[in-house]
This record gives structure tokens, C-alpha cells and sequence, in this order.
């Protein structure tokens, strides 16, 4: 899911608490500075979801920041400011933003994720690592293995990049039409690796660079979790 494609933002997901006169005063200070701090970053972090889901991306970049400030290691503040700075090709921010996510959560499969595209051209190995842990992470992360495949395939290492085609395919049958043509009818669900047929292995270079090229944005669009 490169930078360009169209992103989708959510911030985390939110148990509003409702007050009511009936609930006792709670005599702690401290506690009470804790709940509160909370309910405002939670209210911070939806603003800066509608606020980036209507295009107004420096408010939405300011009230991350905000979130920030009452929390400096809030995950979901960073990852959210990481993609709107991947979304505008600010590789290093987004770079520096992605990886103060996985300090607070180093298994937070989204910024693995995210990451991992980020190194993918200049860095395919540091890739691999990234998109390794995230299924580690999240087994079903289907698009985790898709990219795992591809990065695979264009190392060379065909029968590991079909088995990454599979275990995605099996996750999400509809990444089916978009895996390389050359391994297409080998990573049919159920079918294993030493079932690849000739027919797969001519398949000129050129069909599948316009495969690729078909389905790049769709594959590279960041999906920020909640």
C-alpha cells in the first residue's frame, strides 16, 4: 500500500466516557490530570482525522502535534503525521515520524508497514525485515506478504516470492489479479510451489511490468489503522 496513492486516515480507536452528575468525585489529582489528558488527546486525535479527511492538512498536521504535547509518545499522533508527511513525499519526516511510532510500539504492524515502503527502492533487504516483522506481527496482514513477494521477486528469488504471492492470495483472494503474471496461476489458493507451470515461467518481462503498473496504486496506498 508508494507515496502518491490516496491515503486513509483513522486515529485510534475511541471508548467515549460519559460523565454523569451520579459518578463520584474522585479526590486523587493526579488521576484525575491522567483521565483528562486522555479524553483530550482522544478528542485531538479525531479532529485530526476529519480534518485530514477533508483535505485541511496543516490543521490536521497541528492538531497531531497538539495530541503530541500532552502525550510525546502517542503512536497513533506520529503514525497519522507520518503518513500525511509520505502522502506529500517527505521521506525523511515521514522516515523519523514512522519510527517514534515503533519506539512506543515496536509491533505496530501499520508503521512496520509503511516504513517498509519507504525503504523498499534504495533499501529492499531493510524492507524485507520490516515486512517481516509486520506479519510476525499481524499473520493476516495479506498486503504485508504481497509486498513481501514482490520485493522477493525482484531479487530474483522466485520460489520464496511465490510463496509470499500464496500465503497473500490466501489471505485476500482478490490480490489475486494483481500478482505478477508470471506467478499468477502458480499461487492459486492451494496450489503449492513445485506446481508452477512453464507456461508461468516464459511470460515476457514486458506483461508483467503492465501488471505491475496496473495495480501500483492500489497496492501502495498507506492504510492507517485505528
Amino acid at each position: 500500500m508508494g507515496a502518491g496513492a490516496a491515503l486513509t486516515l483513522a486515529a485510534g480507536a475511541v471508548v467515549w466516557a460519559v460523565m454523569t452528575h451520579s459518578n463520584p468525585p474522585s479526590n486523587d489529582a493526579a488521576f484525575d490530570n491522567v483521565n483528562n489528558n486522555r479524553l483530550k488527546t482522544d478528542a485531538l486525535l479525531e479532529s485530526g482525522l476529519l480534518q485530514a479527511r477533508y483535505q485541511d492538512i496543516p490543521n490536521a498536521k497541528a492538531t497531531f502535534k497538539r495530541v503530541l504535547t500532552l502525550d510525546p509518545k502517542n503512536k497513533l499522533a506520529w503514525y497519522n503525521l507520518g503518513v500525511l508527511a509520505q502522502n506529500e513525499g517527505h521521506r525523511a519526516d515521514a522516515h523519523k515520524a514512522y519510527d517514534a511510532a515503533l519506539k512506543t510500539d515496536p509491533s505496530y504492524t501499520s508503521a512496520l508497514f509503511n516504513k517498509a515502503l519507504l525503504l523498499k527502492t534504495d533499501d529492499p533487504d531493510g524492507a524485507l525485515k520490516l515486512l517481516r516483522r509486520a506479519v510476525a506481527a499481524d499473520p493476516k496482514a495479506a498486503t504485508a506478504y504481497f509486498h513481501i513477494g514482490e520485493t522477493l521477486a525482484r531479487k530474483g528469488r522466485d520460489e520464496q516470492a511465490r510463496d509470499a504471492y500464496r500465503q497473500a492470495v490466501e489471505l485476500n483472494s482478490s490480490l489475486r489479479s494483481q500478482v505478477p503474471s508470471s506467478y499468477r496461476e502458480s499461487v492459486a489458493p492451494g496450489r503449492s510451489s513445485n506446481e508452477s507451470t512453464e507456461a508461468d515461467e516464459s511470460t515476457e518481462d514486458a506483461a508483467n511490468s503492465e501488471a505491475d503498473e496496473s495495480t501500483e496504486d492500489a497496492l501502495n496506498s498507506e492504510t492507517p489503522d485505528r
